[in-house]
This record gives structure tokens, sequence and C-alpha cells, in this order.
């Protein structure tokens, strides 16, 4: 948000992490430092085990396994890290934040995530900076239907969330169950609230009863008109755009294409993702950066 962040963490059992060995460690620093620093991290345990000291080794060892599991230190560093990266792109010094971080024990059901994530993804509703909440990049479910860098995290995430693995392991990486699911949810959830004056209550922005209607009318998911108010990566990059029947002609008769995709490709019309596309169909089989908000260019 434009001056806080809320982040839906799950946080480790230390009980229950196995030891942290050597391997485990190099490879997992990367998700928290640069190359430089893991580098000097592998080196210092190479002349460790060159040496023959098993306490310096292990000393080594200590020095990350006190984090993990550890919420307050796992925040610290990363409120540092965006510090450093502040103050250098912008010029200045000192405290970028304002305060100690504020948390909440979340029940680790579905129905209290859920609930949790709506709240979360529908900020930028209630403030009123965005009409829905897949305009807003800076949120998980704005990442996982613009198809960014963090969109496979951010669906595997959501997807947890929303019960999915746990009842079908089969829909475990089935985005568009999620999607439609968790669509309906933040639709429900946000529903504008108006203000009332005798009771002293103030309103709040939100979706309109028929807006809700309309995603549940729709299954959850997001309709041709509301896709193209996004950047549609298959309009530069799907190749050939149509009905299954021409993609199927265009593939036959184009030796080219099929020499491009392989002869293991039988046959030419993939499934657009990302919208409900009817029977338009795409040559190219996009998995990322299918669709971004209206400000990106996911053709570049």
């Amino acid at each position: 948000m434009s001056n806080h962040f809320h982040l839906l963490l799950e946080v480790p059992d230390r009980e229950q992490l196995p030891p942290l060995d050597e391997e485990e460690l190099l490879k997992v620093l990367p998700l928290l430092y640069d190359g430089e620093v893991v580098e000097g991290v592998r080196q210092e345990l190479e002349r460790a085990g060159k040496t023959g000291d098993e306490r310096w080794r292990r000393e080594i060892l200590h020095r990350y396994e006190r984090r993990r599991g550890d919420l307050s230190q796992f925040l610290k560093e990363l409120k540092l890290r965006v510090t450093l990266f502040m103050n250098k792109r912008l010029g200045r010094e000192g405290t970028l934040w304002q305060s100690r971080f504020k948390s909440v024990l979340v029940e680790g059901s579905e129905s209290a995530l859920q609930t949790v994530a709506a709240y979360i993804d529908l900020n930028p509703i209630r403030a009123g900076m965005v009409k829905t909440p897949e305009e807003y990049r800076w949120s998980g479910y704005g990442e996982a239907c613009g198809g960014g860098r963090g969109a496979t995290l951010a669906r595997a995430g959501l997807t947890r969330i929303a019960g999915v693995m746990q009842r079908d392991p089969d829909f475990a990486q089935d985005w568009e169950v999620t999607a439609a699911q968790y669509r309906t949810l933040l639709y429900d959830e946000g529903r504008e609230v108006a203000a009332d004056l005798q009771m002293n209550q103030t309103g709040r922005p939100g979706f309109s009863n028929e807006e809700i209607e309309a995603v549940h009318a729709k299954g959850g998911k997001m309709s041709l008109p509301e896709a193209l108010r996004h950047r549609v990566r298959y309009f530069c990059d799907g190749a050939v755009l149509g009905s299954e029947a021409f993609l199927e002609e265009v593939f036959q008769r184009e030796q080219l294409l099929r020499q491009r995709f392989g002869e293991k490709r039988k046959s030419g019309a993939r499934k657009m993702r990302g919208a409900n596309w009817g029977d338009l169909r795409a040559l190219r089989d996009l998995r990322k950066d299918v669709m971004s908000p209206a400000s990106s260019d996911p053709c570049r």
C-alpha cells in the first residue's frame, strides 16, 4: 500500500524442521542474499572443511539455523534490506520504517486463510486505488493474474489457501480452478458498504450487488470484455489466433510451423489462458505473462 504492507506467511515449526546442512543452506541462501554473500558463505564452508575444524563448520551452520522459524528475525532483515535499497535509490539516510511490525496468528484452516488473504487483496479496493483487485500489481492476486515474475509462487500460494490441494491432488496446479473460486470469494468479501449517518458509520468502497452477481453468474471466471481491459500477450506472441478449425488448418498446411514446434506436436490449437475466451484459440501455449495490467507491456 502507500505507507504499509501486509504479508500472509507460513512460519515453520522449528521442532519439526530437519537439521540444517551445507547443501540445504546453500540452496536457500540465494532466496535471501545476493550472489556475493552466498559465494562468501560457500568459500567459508570450504575452508572449514579443508581444515577439518568441525567446530567452525557447526558455527557457520548455527549462524543461520537460529534464524529459521523466527518471524521477528525475518522481518528485521526484510525491512533492513528494503531500507538500504530505498536509501540508495533515493539518496537518503536513516531509518525508513516508523515502528515495529504487528502480527496476528492465523489458524491454518481453509476458511481463516481465505478470509485473511481476501482482506489483503481487497485493501486497494477499499482504499479506492483501483476498481478491480487484479488491477493492483503489488498484490498476490494481481501478480497471479498478471503473470509476472512472481506469478508461479503467487498462484501456488493461492491454490494452497483455496484448499484445492487438500480436496483433490490432481487440481494442485490448476490455476483456473483456483482463480475462479478465489475471484468469487473476493467479490463476496468486497461488497460495497453504504454510509449510515444516523448510526455514525462510515461506508467503504467496494463492489455493487450487480457486479457480485455478474461474477457468480460467470462462475468466477473473467469475461472477455474484462480480459480485454488488460494487456494480453496472446495478441503479440500467440503466433496464430482463431477458431480451432482455423488453427488446425494453418498448422497442417504450413510445414515451417510444424518444424518450428517439433515433430511431437501433432495439433495446432491451444486453449488460451487467463479468461473465458470462448472459441478463440492460439497456436502458442503461453504460460507466463499471459495478462498484465493495462499500464504494463507484456510484449517487450
